[in-house]
């Protein structure tokens, strides 16, 4: 019989072992340690993110009775007591690291077109217990962090993220984020920062995004609308030149304003600083925005990085880093099979099968009936 790996252990073979070394001698998070290295930490991890675990003791049962098998994996069982102290102690950069890098590899192997780059920017917001509030504190009864993320539809993959706590504010972390020159951004309200619009327009990027209510535009020109569509007006003109307190507005260009009608009959102001492609390319540029609110969902309902395994901020951070590490590399392992048409119904065989030798390309198969021994006693009854 043909010999195959478990499917955990194929998985890892997609993390660049190489490259997640040097991230742990960059920051020293192995100097000194005598029981948990940081690759063992990370696998205990990236298994409980893969296996749907919700405590750091299913990881350490579950470790324990797969003992056996963890070996050419590079992992070994774990206790809970000191993983624990490594989630809280060890420097997470490690894992943001190993994410970034296979961010760009997941991008380049996903991506199906070459066409435009389109990137979607938006915030998600994870609620933490009581025993956060010392740094995740929103309010007096309330606790969280929230998820800042760039995402590529076309690759369907994350390409950055940052963590902040709750209470600040979606274009703090926005400010910071790397910018590609002329892509395409598309982001909702909590971006609106004329400024940060003033750095993307400079950068030759194509801004999408909405008005706010109380925003006017200067009318200067206005185009036609094509009759029988949802576009109601497409105008050109420039926003208010002083912003409060007197000062200047750092955007002066002219922008574009199209209003549109969706299906719930709401009216959306949509801006833009492209002034020549067609109105409904803008407008369905913006409707994109529903694809990173599914990323949202499907990290938090199929991953389950609702739970959280520690409360302290490092533990925290490394949960939510290995969480995108899962998500990237079930991406990568689903492009690489084709009986499994749906990410979702993929990701749930990947936590059924995680253990077993199975090929990641044979999941949806049934597995064979096992050989009959020949000199297995069996025993018939018969009616009296």
């Amino acid at each position: 019989m043909r010999h195959h790996n478990s499917v955990f252990h194929s998985l890892s073979k997609l993390i660049p072992w190489a490259v997640f070394e040097r991230l742990v001698d960059e920051y020293g998070t192995d100097f000194r340690v005598r029981k948990l290295s940081t690759k063992q930490q990370f696998l205990s991890l990236l298994f409980g993110q893969l296996a749907g675990t919700e405590s750091l003791r299913d990881i350490e049962g579950a470790f324990a009775s797969h003992a056996a098998r963890l070996y050419h994996v590079g992992a070994a069982p774990v206790t809970r007591s000191t993983l624990a102290d490594a989630n809280k102690t060890r420097s997470p950069e490690v894992f943001a690291g190993m994410f970034a890098y296979l961010a760009g590899k997941a991008q380049a192997t996903l991506a199906r077109q070459a066409g435009e780059a389109v990137r979607l920017i938006d915030s998600t917001g994870l609620r933490l217990s009581a025993l956060s509030s010392d740094w995740a504190a929103f309010s007096a009864h309330a606790n969280g962090v929230k998820l800042h993320t760039v995402y590529d539809p076309d690759a369907g993959c994350p390409l950055y993220a940052a963590i902040t706590p709750a209470r600040v504010n979606d274009i703090t972390p926005a400010k910071e984020m790397p910018i590609d020159p002329m892509a395409t951004y598309v982001f909702d309200l909590g971006y609106y920062d004329y400024a940060w619009w003033a750095k993307l327009d400079a950068a030759g990027c194509r801004i999408v995004t909405r008005f706010k209510s109380n925003t006017r535009l200067t009318v200067t020109a206005e185009n036609a609308v094509p009759e029988g569509s949802n576009i109601l007006s497409d105008c050109i003109g420039l926003l208010p030149h002083r912003l409060a307190f007197s000062r200047k507005n750092p955007f002066a260009d002219p922008v574009r304003e199209i209003r549109v009608k969706i299906e719930t009959g709401a009216i959306l102001r949509i801006l833009s600083n492209d002034l020549d492609a067609p109105a409904q390319e803008i407008a369905d540029l913006y409707k994109r925005r529903w694809q990173i609110e599914l990323f949202f969902r499907w990290i938090k309902q199929t991953l389950k990085i609702k739970h959280f395994l520690g409360r302290n901020e490092n533990a925290v951070r490394i949960q939510i880093a290995v969480a995108l590490i899962a998500y990237l590399l079930l991406r990568m392992a689903h492009s690489t099979q084709k009986n499994v048409e749906s990410a979702l119904a993929f990701a749930r065989l990947i936590r059924t099968n995680l253990m077993h030798r199975r090929p990641i390309d044979g999941l949806a198969t049934p597995r064979p009936p096992p050989i009959a021994c020949p000199n297995q006693i069996t025993f018939k009854f018969e009616p009296c």
